[in-house]
């Protein structure tokens, strides 16, 4: 390992990588910043300039680009009380209480701070496990893979909260665009509709660009008006006191850990691990009154993991080459764009794009802090700015970056259509994040059950009769059941709550 580690270093220490290292973590951290918008949003517009590069460049580059969203996230939730991310929503609850104490320098100089150790923690955990759980990947079959991939679509309409139906409805949805495109074995072109710009698909980049760009920007541009930021930031503001700090030790350590575990998780991911992480220091507080009015632990718990949880996300994806959040799925389309195929052989067949990586990690994260506490100024003035200007960029800057691909006029098309829906799926409280997880997993999920079942000569059976795929797929259909079952006896509580009588208690 210690040898692969050097390798991972002499690799992100080329000027190339470290200025786009640089880049992608600047880059995130703006539009992470932006209200509304997020490491996802941020991603899906940004992908396209990467197609020019290496394949690690390019990774590391996108890579800067998501745990600098997750970072500038909180920037926005702090100053404003406006999200900047789904996990910086638990950011809000202590750090804009926070900021309206005149204390917003040290909110910003802890949350920087929480994101570095959790960050640390979570690459570390990805050094650790990666190459363990790539070495059990290599004994999967095709069978094994399919009910491991199913297995991830379960969990993350499942474990990730919300409703299920809508989740699988989603998910289903994601399939079925999955199979546009030239079918793998008889070459033939399917739901094409005549469209030969459908041959080799429908365009992730726009599809991306469209639900979570295009519709991000639209549902957030109301919203954004709403505050102006009043506090002011100084660099003497930022710095905390001793108390301050022996309260975030615990909290950082322990929302580290539990942002390491969930990140692993399909389904689990950021927002799961930062909710868990601020409930666990509520609980373990001996004075919960503080909490929502200003409690700096409240900030270091969450902030420490959803970084935690940014970091290990990449494990099950790189390892396994199944992601565990809509992110990591655009994530493992950039890999299989640029020729490399995510998975147990990737650390084995490119050890320079997977250790690589990896150590870009680490100079990114040290970026973010040494970076981004100066320039909480720039950050202050860019929220100042007003909006009815920066989106109409962002929206032209999407456009131009999916035109660049293929210099076709049907993938911007396919922005402003994906863009439409995705804001009428937000209004109808119908994530997307199911639907690009099954479209970036549907395709390897048809391939892998079709030579599944060529060697098991047809019979779905024996599927089921081999260990590891039955266990697997059992797995999935106990946790579609356990939801189904919660989510009938939530609804009859409901119901029973409304047919009981005025005043009885």
């Amino acid at each position: 390992m210690f040898e692969n580690i050097l390798l991972g270093f002499a690799t992100a220490f080329t000027p190339i990588n470290l200025a786009y290292c640089f880049l992608g973590v600047f880059l995130g951290t703006f539009i992470g910043v932006l209200p509304g918008l997020g490491s996802l949003a941020a991603i899906s517009m940004l992908l396209p300039l990467t197609f020019y590069l290496e394949p690690t460049t390019a990774l590391i580059m996108l890579g800067g680009i998501y745990y600098g969203g997750e970072y500038g996230g909180s920037i926005a939730s702090i100053l404003l009380n406006l999200p900047g991310t789904p996990s910086a929503a638990v950011t809000c609850l202590d750090g804009n209480p926070m900021a309206k104490q005149g204390r917003a320098g040290v909110a910003l100089f802890i949350t920087a701070v929480a994101s570095f150790v959790g960050g640390s923690f979570g690459i570390v955990a990805l050094m650790g496990f990666g190459p363990a759980i790539a070495r059990l990947g290599l004994s999967f079959g095709p069978s094994d893979y399919f009910a491991l991939m199913l297995l991830g679509l379960v969990a993350a309409v499942t474990v990730g909260g919300g409703s299920v139906i809508k989740g699988l409805i989603m998910v289903v949805l994601g399939l079925l665009l999955g199979t546009v495109g030239t079918d793998v074995t008889s070459g033939d072109f399917r739901y094409t509709f005549g469209f030969l710009e459908l041959r080799d698909g429908v365009s992730l980049v726009g599809m991306a660009m469209g639900l979570f760009g295009v519709a991000e920007v639209v549902s957030s541009i109301r919203g954004a008006k709403t505050r102006r930021i009043t506090e002011k930031v100084t660099a003497r503001s930022m710095l905390p006191t001793r108390e301050d700090m022996r309260k975030t030790f615990g909290p950082m350590a322990r929302g580290s850990s539990i942002g390491g575990f969930l990140g692993a998780l399909p389904g689990a991911g950021t927002v799961i691990a930062a909710f868990l992480a601020y409930a666990t220091e509520v609980r373990l507080a001996k004075d919960k009154t503080r909490f929502g009015k200003g409690a700096i632990e409240g900030i270091a718990a969450p902030e420490s993991a959803n970084n935690a949880a940014a970091q290990t996300a990449f494990i099950p994806t790189l390892t396994i080459g199944i992601p565990g959040s809509a992110t990591m799925s655009i994530m493992l389309g950039a890999l299989m764009i640029h020729g490399i195929t995510p998975g147990p052989l990737l650390i084995t067949d490119h050890p320079t794009v997977f250790w690589g990586l990896i150590a870009s990690f680490w100079i990114g994260n040290l970026f973010l802090l040494v970076l981004n506490i100066p320039l909480i100024g720039l950050w202050v003035r860019v929220l100042q700015f007003p909006y009815k200007y920066i989106y109409p960029v962002v929206i032209a800057l999407i456009c131009i970056g999916v035109f660049s691909m293929r210099t076709s006029v049907f993938d911007v098309s396919l922005v402003v259509i994906f863009g439409a829906l995705g804001y009428l799926f937000q209004k109808a409280g119908y994530s997307p994040a199911p639907l690009i997880l099954g479209f970036v997993l549907g395709p390897m999920l048809e391939e892998n059950l079709r030579r599944g079942m060529l060697m098991a000569r047809g019979d779905p059976m024996r599927l089921v009769s081999d260990p590891i795929t039955g266990s697997i797929l059992a797995l999935s259909a106990i946790l579609l059941i356990w939801s189904f079952v919660g989510g009938i006896r939530n609804l009859l509580a409901t119901r029973r709550k409304a047919t009981r009588p005025l005043g009885e208690a």
